[in-house]
């Protein structure tokens, strides 16, 4: 059955429909790796957009019950090249299109996606929806062009409750911002006895766990829109150890005072170089962010630029000249690959350490 893709510049791609029909209006950006769909498609940083893959073939491993980043998924369409239903892959479980279906996410396929691609890097991520053939496309169009950005996508990915996840080592408060599995699962192979907290709790109530550290997650949207939290950041700061990973480093970024901006076309994918600053080694890093920390604003700040990106030359890291904090713009959880960065666990857990030995 044919589908559309609609740009809001006018643009129309013809292709073929699968997974679901619920269309939902979203930022479309595009995705360059060459494995780990489903991760990509189960990341909640993902809430408000229509991710793209620019490598061709995808559904070739099908769907596992494992490798999953969220149980609910928050994407709103997903666009490839060539669809793969016939999987090969002795975990696979459903099919791609199956899970789409299930999880109520449309998709297309059979559209030229590295065009599309040119495109948003020459004039930026565009609002877009999937359609069907018979749409009224110019006032589908128009309707794109008054449509504004989501600002609520944090409140739709966070958990509402409080939960522990049992263990017997560090204890762990994790600020749950749309946070990846991946973290979890690296927090819990080091023992960490966790508590996930919804986004806006209060830091009175964080510090009332009397946590070893405290986690900042992922999330999806602009960070200047997660002001509650931003405050929270500002109070815990100095109590207690914290490292954040993407919309969680941007957010010690705003509240130690620097600012962030809206990337072009952010980086998406799990081949961006990075370098560390301290050491001269570069990590091939895992990254999904469209807003980056604004390196000169640093400067008037107690935060020190720690891992840069190659490819821009934008800021992939900081830490705190005072207190034990720190945190990345990619994500070290390396879900899916590569685990170059893995190793910022292990700072984490001797930070903790180190803290509860001068304590």
């Amino acid at each position: 059955m044919e589908r559309l893709l609609i740009l809001e510049d006018g643009s129309v791609y013809h292709g073929i429909a699968f997974g679901s029909d619920h269309f939902r209006m979203g930022e479309l950006v595009f995705n360059t790796s060459m494995t780990g769909y489903q991760e990509i498609i189960t990341d909640n940083s993902y809430c408000g957009q229509i991710v793209m893959m620019t490598y061709p073939l995808i559904g070739n491993y099908g769907f596992n019950g494992d490798d999953s980043e969220s149980m609910i998924p928050a994407t709103f369409g997903f666009v490839i090249r060539d669809y793969c239903d016939v999987p090969s892959n002795w975990r696979s479980q459903e099919t791609l299109d199956d899970y789409l279906k299930r999880t109520d996410i449309p998709g297309i396929y059979g559209i030229d996606t590295r065009a599309i691609t040119l495109k948003l890097r020459e004039y930026g991520t565009m609002k877009a929806i999937l359609a069907d053939p018979d749409v009224d496309v110019d006032a589908m169009v128009q309707d794109l062009k008054n449509a504004d950005y989501l600002h609520d996508q944090v409140k739709r990915v966070s958990t509402t409750k409080v939960f522990p996840i049992p263990n017997r080592g560090k204890k762990v408060v994790l600020m749950d911002f749309g946070a990846k599995l991946g973290i979890v699962r690296e927090l819990s192979k080091r023992g960490c006895d966790l508590i996930v907290v919804p986004y806006d709790t209060p830091a009175q109530t964080i510090l009332g766990y009397h946590p070893d550290g405290v986690m900042l997650s992922n999330g999806p949207g602009d960070p200047q829109d997660v002001t509650i939290a931003i405050e929270t950041i500002k109070q815990l700061i100095g109590k207690t150890c914290i490292f954040g990973i993407c919309l969680g480093h941007q957010l010690i970024c705003l509240a130690c005072g620097a600012k962030t901006y809206k990337l072009k076309f952010g980086h998406r994918g799990a081949n961006h170089p990075v370098v560390n600053l301290a050491t001269g080694a570069v990590e091939i890093t895992s990254q999904n962010h469209g807003f980056a920390v604004d390196i000169d604003s640093l400067k008037n700040t107690d935060l020190v630029m720690t891992h840069q990106a190659l490819n821009d030359k934008s800021c992939e890291g900081v830490r705190h000249t005072k207190y034990p904090v720190f945190s990345v713009q990619y994500h070290p959880e390396a879900s899916a690959g590569p685990q170059d960065s893995n190793y910022l666990f292990d700072e984490f857990m001797a930070m903790m350490d180190k803290e509860e030995a001068h304590a």
